[in-house]
């Protein structure tokens, strides 16, 4: 199936593996692909998007507001360690931003370190992402297109209706139908 990808479209799907890592998530969603398709802005299909005011960074903001922190915040918190404090107690001996990570600075990983997702390696798809994927090469053949490219993909991630993704649209204000419809005339 990804042979018909156009390079854009393989650029969302790796895209959409780094925003997962970026903001400490453990596996790929519906919302990760948002986030890559709009990555790409000058492509019609997300271009859609980021006219009607849904540019990456809202996306983003939305994101971690509806799915939260993606590192262990919560469950430290439920044993009673407040990372606000540690980083505050920190940053108070070593300086602001000691604990903020710089990827130039990162050891090299090897043997089994190199893969994994704490590290850089290939982060799974959940099943809604996995389904769009699927609808994508469904919404290529239905408009009987020879590729799949980011419309195919975000018509897939319309069509499946249910994920973090199509909740960051509504709660935009979009209208799915519409941005739908926008994104089938912008596919051509």
């Amino acid at each position: 199936m990804f042979e018909r990808f156009t390079e854009r479209a393989r650029q969302v799907v790796t895209g959409a593996q780094q925003e997962a890592r970026e903001l400490r998530h453990g596996r790929v969603g519906t919302e990760h692909l948002l986030l890559a398709a709009l990555g790409v802005p000058d492509d019609p299909a997300a271009a859609v998007l980021v006219e009607a005011g849904l540019d990456q960074e809202a996306a983003r903001r939305a994101v971690r507001r509806l799915v939260g922190p993606g590192d262990d915040t919560a469950a430290l918190a439920s044993i009673g360690v407040d990372l606000g404090a540690v980083r505050e107690a920190v940053e108070a001996v070593f300086g602001e931003g000691a604990l903020d990570a710089r990827p130039a600075e990162e050891p090299k990983r090897r043997g089994w370190f190199r893969s994994g997702g704490a590290f850089g390696g290939h982060l799974p798809f959940d099943a809604r992402a996995k389904k769009v994927l699927e609808l994508s090469l469904r919404e290529s053949l239905r408009l009987k297109s020879g590729e799949i490219a980011v419309g195919h993909l975000l018509l897939g991630v319309l069509r499946e209706g249910e994920g973090v993704a199509v909740r960051v649209v509504v709660d935009h204000g979009l209208d799915p139908a519409a941005v739908r419809r926008a994104v089938e005339r912008a596919l051509g």
